[in-house]
């Protein structure tokens, strides 16, 4: 892996992570929203990641070829992806007694997002923390290099 590459795989980690806080943001932002452009109640949204690679080849086999002794391809890690951002349905929408809401069903029963502000602040950090350990790597790399040059000179 070039040192380069190393760079590469940093940014996208922090690219992901950033994108997946914007969603956070947007999710939290939206926490009573009872009425979108579609007619329904806002509904969260999650992002999904997959490890972007060049030859279609996954940690797992590449762990297999160093057991077996037989050469991996080059560089099969380069970083991660966004490979989507869909909307959550398995978790249930919040239904709230409001007889005088202007959005309450004939029972009299608002229907709010199904964001759960705890859980939105947990995976908050989580991806902070994520976007962090990205950064003091690409720092680490940025340090090596900085000695190797010294070293040269």
């Amino acid at each position: 892996m070039s040192v380069m590459s190393t760079f590469n795989v940093s940014a996208s980690g922090m690219s992901a992570q950033r994108t997946r806080m914007d969603i956070i943001a947007q999710n939290i932002a939206n926490v009573n929203t009872t009425r979108t452009g579609d007619g329904g109640p806002y509904i969260r949204q999650t992002v999904a990641m997959a490890e972007r690679n060049n030859y279609n080849m996954n940690f797992n086999d590449y762990l297999t070829s160093l057991k077996t002794g037989i050469p991996a391809k080059k560089n099969i890690g380069n970083g991660v992806k966004i490979t989507g951002i869909a909307e959550d349905h398995v978790t249930a929408m919040k239904k709230v007694y409001e007889p005088d809401h202007p959005d309450a069903d004939e029972d009299g029963y608002v229907t709010y997002p199904n964001v759960d502000t705890v859980t939105e602040m947990t995976n908050l950090i989580d991806a902070n923390r994520s976007y962090e350990a990205n950064v003091t790597a690409f720092n680490a790399t940025k340090n090596m290099i900085q000695k190797a040059l010294e070293i040269g000179s």
